[in-house]
């Protein structure tokens, strides 16, 4: 199953199915689901999958139900007409890096340092905070560039969220949006590279584990338009992880309180070249066949 949320002018959000390019609104059947949020506290208290709670309730509702285009929503968000808004409004989005080999090898090759490959070898993965929903941005929202870096780039990831018992309840898309020169500078700065306005985007969907055969084997493709030209692609499968979310979620956890509804993104495979910082206006496109696009325009803060 693929939730959206959405928002829709005179009421703050709204929960929708999405299939065959249409949003079926889920407020007919369940009015006290304003959030996917909402929707994990349910499932978590009927101990149902988000699936089957879903399910459930449409069974029992004997209506039409209210539909609209995926097209009309996925636009400019703006309080006058609906949009699609985070597909979660996560209180925390925890990141981990270092987990393709092509990411350490990249970074070691900028650092003139071994770091990031004693990271990739050794058992401990690195782990950082990297926003509360308020830093974060929905399909279309502008992501953005620090004012103090020169070289911000993307970073496509594969997410998934978390449920109040530590379960994978759905998978999203990542842009880990980071300061590198800052990073490059003093990996101690990692935060300051990491934790801004706007350095997180996600979307465009949630979908539900059931729906995911293999998270282990996910095609990630990223493109940047500038000035309506292609001036990068790249591509990852996410079969070249070198970590299991397990193994991931065991050291979240360890001493650590983690709010149901928490983000986790997974670490990038796709490396853009040092001369393809972001700028102003840029448009960030990733997307997966199981998941959608997730398209941000850049903004320099």
């Amino acid at each position: 199953m693929k939730l959206v949320q959405f928002y829709e002018p005179g009421q703050e959000s709204g929960v929708g199915i999405f299939q065959d390019d249409q949003v079926i609104d889920l407020s007919e059947v369940m009015p006290e689901v304003e959030t996917v949020n909402d929707l994990l506290y349910v499932s978590g208290a009927a101990r149902l999958s988000l699936s089957e709670l879903v399910e459930r309730a449409m069974n029992d509702y004997e209506g039409q139900l209210t539909g609209f285009s995926y097209e009309s929503i996925d636009v400019t968000p703006d309080v006058g007409v609906p949009h699609l808004m985070v597909p979660i409004f996560s209180p925390e989005v925890w990141g981990f890096g270092v987990t393709y080999k092509r990411s350490a090898e990249f970074r070691d090759d900028d650092a003139q340092q071994n770091i990031y490959d004693q990271v990739y070898q050794s058992d401990r993965p690195e782990s950082f905070f990297k926003a509360t929903a308020s830093r974060c941005s929905g399909p279309n929202a502008p992501i953005c560039v620090r004012s103090d870096s020169s070289f911000t780039a993307t970073e496509p990831e594969l997410a998934y969220v978390l449920g109040d018992e530590g379960e994978i309840v759905g998978y999203t898309l990542c842009n880990d949006v980071s300061a590198w020169d800052i990073e490059r500078s003093n990996p101690l700065y990692l935060n300051q590279s990491k934790i801004y306005q706007g350095c997180c985007a996600l979307g465009p969907a949630l979908v539900t584990a059931d729906e995911i055969d293999d998270p282990y084997d996910i095609d990630i493709h990223c493109r940047i338009l500038r000035d309506d030209a292609v001036v990068f692609e790249g591509e990852a499968n996410t079969s070249q992880l070198a970590r299991s979310f397990d193994e991931l979620n065991e050291y979240l956890y360890r001493d650590n309180l983690i709010p149901t509804g928490t983000v986790v993104s997974t670490g990038t495979g796709i490396i853009v070249p040092n001369d393809l910082g972001l700028r102003e206006d840029d448009i960030v496109m990733i997307a997966s066949p199981q998941i959608g696009v997730l398209s941000n325009p850049v903004q320099q803060l």
